[in-house]
């Protein structure tokens, strides 16, 4: 009787083991789905702010874009629209002031047109404004045979 009693109880100590293991393995999953669930429904919430963020963003540039290009137009503006030559990079303007009026001297004036909180020049700006203000500038003609 012993040794039936022993194989019994071995028996159970298995069956308790396998069924304590497959409880575990049905409660990592359903924590799995449930962890999935919760992440899937943040993504969702953060998707719609991700969304408005880019439009308002595109808006805000597209804003600026607009501003650049009619800012010789403004009261803000304090030279004649038809002296300023549109760049977009890495400045915004190149204005001849004097020219339209055929002025004896003109005055060239390199100018950047800032919108909302974009009030900083960038990097190569920056370098700009430094090279005219140490008087870096000169006049070339390029001469093309053809």
């Amino acid at each position: 009787m012993g040794y039936l009693w022993d194989d019994i109880m071995y028996t159970f100590l298995l069956a308790l083991l396998f069924l304590s293991l497959l409880f575990l393995l049905v409660y990592v999953f359903y924590l799995k789905r449930s962890i999935d669930r919760k992440v899937e429904a943040r993504i969702e919430d953060k998707e719609d702010e991700i969304r408005k963020d880019a439009v308002d963003r595109s808006r805000s540039v597209l804003k600026g874009k607009i501003s650049e290009h009619m800012a010789p137009f403004t009261d803000d503006f304090d030279y004649q629209a038809s002296d300023a030559r549109f760049l977009g990079s890495p400045v915004d303007y190149v204005i001849f002031d004097g020219y339209s009026e055929d002025a004896e001297d003109i005055k060239v004036v390199i100018g950047d047109v800032k919108t909302g909180d974009s009030s900083d020049l960038t990097a190569v700006q920056k370098k700009i404004k430094k090279a005219l203000e140490k008087g870096n500038i000169k006049w070339e003609t390029f001469r093309i045979e053809g």
